[in-house]
């Protein structure tokens, strides 16, 4: 069995895009084989800067012949229907054949495909993959109608089998298939052939070119770390740095530099970023300081002077990159120090949405919230209101103007410059977590509140003017921010009604947009409508709308700690639903519960009793509610369903207003053997009507208690 070796040779690649692409070669080459018959053993795709290769061992030199029989229209059918299956099968009338079955004789068209030689199925396969190739970005050059991502050189594809190599004959708008490659650009450049992968593998490396990227990732991890470690620092990991520039070199040579000492006293993270961002350089930090001293670059040569001369053009442009950086800190500094007004008056004139009004506005609503939010987060309300007012100054701040990513950060710096205390300086950094499901959740009372405030006033604001998530499209991170919601809520143990909040916020939110939102909505404020909670609440359907959003959010969240989505809405239906904490107390020990053969069992005897219950009540156009009399009970097992039933109640009433419900769901659990027992021995529907009506009120019982933990019908089982 031939394996075969493919090689793409280009101008350089985006190191953003080169795993996707070579995942790409890999899937569509491979896919195009197999559905030509050619099967292999197994396949590994590889990609450098200026090339994407694909290594297939094991694969079938020739496709396989195929018989196929297709049973085609009766004879005596219309001309139509057996021209159109002629031109399916693909053959002409003189070479059907005629058999006999039950129906009547009936045409058969028998197909033959011999097999075809790899090399030809190859050519066809890899001229369509290049051609109808998936990239982000692809240009043309040249008078040629092909696109790549950057010019295409040149096409390497070979066979290689016991005899040896064989080119695979290809000519793609010029570019003829070879079994030759190049070295490196500047240490090996020229062609060579290659007989294998094997041998293809070992002539780049002699070439000066690793071929696998993952082995140039962690030579450079490996170098950058002894370096630094010989100078008694350490290197800050950064996987999607490393994986960058691991995708910018073929030889990579790890050099180390200083960075000028009028720059060290710049926070860490501003040094870090700036050198990520513009220079791609890794950040090597002092662990007896934390302070950023040293900077890690990866050249893509070995040079005569062992990097002196890259070092010190890399230093020089570092250190202009790094002056802008100093004289933005100072510049911001200075501000804060001396009135953060500036940047506060600022934002007035900050657009957040064009619907929603400025930040300014945005600032005031979320200050409100916090200070509602403080008492139920332990925070001091004003406190609450202050840092909420101050959490996004820094957006006006020059730093972050240059450097987006460090909002938030930089405002815990300027705000503790500006003289207010740690705690309020934290919540600037702090207010924008929880980003997704594995980002930390702030547990300081101050962070909690201006967080939950932030995001609610995010979610109230979009659902007023309904600009709502639709399928995979949700611009504004909605779903982020109601995840954020679910998980700060349930982090820090918050006991609170949510609807209560989403109304009274939203109710701000169009106060305070109101001459917007009439002028541009019109009729926005008529036909709101309200909507009924399962306590009985009369609730505006916006709000409560929200609410089943964050409910979605929270199934999401549940299912990944194996909480199925049934028991969840099992126990949404129950009032109380927007106590997320007691919401999720409920499930847990529902899940807990019906884990058990007890709860599982107890299930399908309450569906089997609700089953009955309400098929009967539907025949008879009543109600079976109003209670069942013990001195009509026949059996053993039908009194003691009634002291069962009598006990559980005694039970789950007090635990569920202790909000108890292990305790309660384990009262409702030991129902299970007296229900199974009754429904052994007694038939419900008898032919005598007064047994039959207290059998069903019994019923009605077991239905109500059950009901009373969680609501049972809507769990699957």
């Amino acid at each position: 069995m031939p394996d075969l070796l493919i090689e793409l040779f280009s101008e350089e690649i985006p190191a953003r895009m080169q795993a996707r692409a070579a995942e790409d070669l890999k899937r569509r080459v491979t896919d195009g084989l197999v559905e030509a018959g050619l099967t292999y053993a197994g396949a590994a795709a590889f990609s450098t800067p200026r090339r994407l290769t694909l290594a297939i061992e094991g694969m079938l030199a020739r496709s396989p012949a195929v018989r196929e029989e297709r049973k085609g229209p009766r004879v005596d059918a219309p001309e139509k229907a057996i021209q159109g299956f002629l031109r399916g099968a693909g053959v002409t009338q003189d070479e059907l054949e005629q058999r006999d079955t039950p129906k009547g004789a009936v045409y058969f068209a028998v197909i033959e495909k011999p097999g075809r030689p790899a090399a030809e199925i190859i050519a066809d396969v890899l001229e369509a993959t290049i051609r109808n190739f998936p990239w982000p970005k692809s240009m043309r050059w040249g008078n040629g109608s092909l696109r790549w991502v950057r010019p295409l050189h040149s096409i390497l594809c070979i066979l290689t089998d016991e005899i040896g190599a064989t080119t695979v004959p290809m000519t793609l708008d010029g570019l003829s298939a070879g079994d030759s490659t190049e070295g490196h650009r500047f240490m090996a450049p020229g062609r060579f052939p290659v007989t294998s992968f094997e041998d293809y593998e070992a002539r780049l490396k002699r070439a000066h070119v690793m071929l696998n990227p993952a082995e140039r990732a962690d030579h450079i991890w490996a170098d950058a770390t002894n370096l630094a470690f010989a100078a008694g620092l350490e290197v800050v990991e950064d996987k999607g740095l490393l994986a960058e520039v691991a995708g910018l070199v073929e030889w990579p040579v790890t050099l180390m530099g200083e960075i000028d000492t009028a720059f060290l006293d710049l926070p860490p993270e501003v040094l870090q970023t700036s050198m990520r961002e513009h220079q791609k350089f890794f950040s090597v930090r002092n662990p007896k300081t934390g302070r950023i001293e040293r900077f890690v670059t990866v050249a893509n040569r070995e040079t005569a002077d062992q990097g002196a001369t890259i070092l010190a053009g890399n230093q020089k442009v570092l250190s202009a990159r790094l002056a802008d950086a100093k004289f933005f800190w100072e510049n911001d500094l200075r501000i804060a120090r001396s009135d953060m007004n500036i940047w506060t008056q600022s934002l007035e004139n900050v657009t957040f949405h064009n619907r929603l009004g400025g930040q300014g506005d945005r600032i005031r609503r979320i200050a409100g919230l916090a200070r509602e939010l403080a008492p139920v987060c332990g925070a001091d309300p004003d406190q609450a209101e202050i840092a909420a007012q101050l959490a996004k100054v820094d957006l006006s701040s020059e730093m972050v103007y240059e450097f987006p990513e460090l909002q938030g950060l930089m405002g815990r710096y300027y705000i503790e410059a500006a003289g207010h205390p740690a705690e309020v300086a934290t919540v600037a950094q702090e207010h924008y977590s929880p980003l997704g499901p594995s980002d930390d959740v702030p547990t300081a009372p101050l962070s909690v509140t201006v967080a939950l405030a932030d995001k609610i006033d995010t979610l109230t604001g979009f659902w007023a003017i309904d600009e709502k998530p639709t399928g995979s499209k949700d611009p504004f991170a909605l779903r982020r921010a109601a995840l954020g919601v679910v998980r700060l809520i349930l982090t820090n143990a918050l006991k609170f009604d949510l609807i209560d909040i989403i109304e009274l916020h939203q109710n701000q939110v169009l106060e305070s947009l109101a001459a917007v939102l009439k002028e541009k909505e019109g009729t926005f404020f008529i036909g709101r409508g309200l909507v009924e909670m399962p306590d009985g609440r009369k609730v505006d359907k916006k709000t409560v709308d929200l609410l089943s959003f964050i409910h979605d959010r929270l199934k999401v969240y549940l299912r990944d700690q194996g909480i199925r989505h049934d028991i969840i809405d099992a126990c949404i239906a129950m009032e109380g639903n927007d106590d997320l904490n007691l919401l999720v107390k409920r499930a847990r020990a529902l899940n807990e519960v019906l884990s058990t053969e007890d709860g599982e069992n107890l299930l399908q005897g309450f569906k089997r009793a609700n089953n009955i219950l309400s098929q009967a009540e539907e025949k008879d156009g009543v109600e079976y509610s109003y209670g069942a009399d013990v001195k009509f009970a026949e059996s053993d097992s039908e009194k003691a369903l009634f002291a069962a039933l009598d006990a559980a109640k005694a039970e789950i009433d007090p635990a569920l207003a202790e909000q108890d419900f292990p305790k309660a769901m384990a009262a409702m659990a030991a129902l299970r053997a007296p229900i199974d027992a009754f429904f052994e021995d007694v038939q419900v529907n008898t032919d005598s009507e007064v047994l039959r009506r207290n059998r069903l009120n019994l019923l009605s019982q077991i239905r109500s208690i059950c009901t009373s933990v969680a609501d049972l019908t809507r769990v699957e089982g």
